[in-house]
């Protein structure tokens, strides 16, 4: 995932829903509302085959709307389901070897890092992105400051861009974006309220065009 913009851009984590229509109809929703970089979709708590088929549904959505559809966690699911990339749960092993396999074909990058020592060790493996937070870390309004710190020294030195996971609070993007990182996670600021999940991300949207710290070229 480059910067295809000059300031920082929304990432959507999708809603954990178990029924497929509700879910599809709830998130392209969203993505009707504004500019979407990517979707990032977890398995939660489906088994194996609902996850497929949750895939199959959502990743043409995201793609018909411009957005990037990464997977989380399983490789054989955004084979199949013919994912843009991968979104990479587990240590630096894991991401080397989705890095090995997968890279340049599939986007790959990684969350996981919870220090400046554990980043630099996925920094080394050279993914698209490295992910600050966890995608179910949305627990209150604001995004965890050690989150927004890690993302302020990453973008501070590092070319490879950074995703920070956001709270609760939409109006919090504008700290993650003072922080340099190139991309802000939602989940719960965003579903919460599946029905204004539009309305959000316009509202976000015109928020970070209006008060975002553009990047220099």
């Amino acid at each position: 995932m480059s910067k295809t913009d000059n300031r920082c851009r929304l990432v959507l984590i999708a809603p954990d829903i178990e029924d497929i229509d509700s879910r599809a109809d709830i998130l392209a929703g969203a993505l009707r509302g504004g500019d979407v970089a990517s979707v990032i979709v977890p398995q939660y708590g489906l088994d194996d085959h609902a996850f497929q088929k949750h895939a199959e549904r959502l990743v043409p959505l995201i793609q018909e709307a411009g957005g990037a559809a990464l997977i989380a966690g399983d490789t054989r699911v955004a084979g199949r389901a013919k994912a843009d990339g991968l979104h990479v749960t587990g240590n630096v092993a894991d991401l080397a070897e989705a890095m090995e396999k997968f890279a340049p074909k599939l986007i790959v990058g990684g969350g996981n890092a919870t220090d400046r020592h554990h980043a630099l060790e996925m920094g080394e493996v050279r993914p698209d992105y490295i992910f600050f937070g966890k995608l179910d870390g949305d627990i209150k309004p604001e995004a965890h400051p050690k989150n927004l710190a890690l993302a302020e020294w990453w973008a501070s030195m590092i070319e490879i861009p950074c995703i920070v996971m956001g709270g609760t609070d939409p109006d919090g993007v504008l700290a993650a974006a003072e922080s340099g990182a190139e991309f802000v996670a939602l989940r719960l600021a965003v579903f919460g309220d599946p029905e204004q999940a539009p309305v959000v991300v316009a509202r976000v949207n015109a928020l970070l065009d209006e008060k975002a710290p553009r990047f220099e070229d």
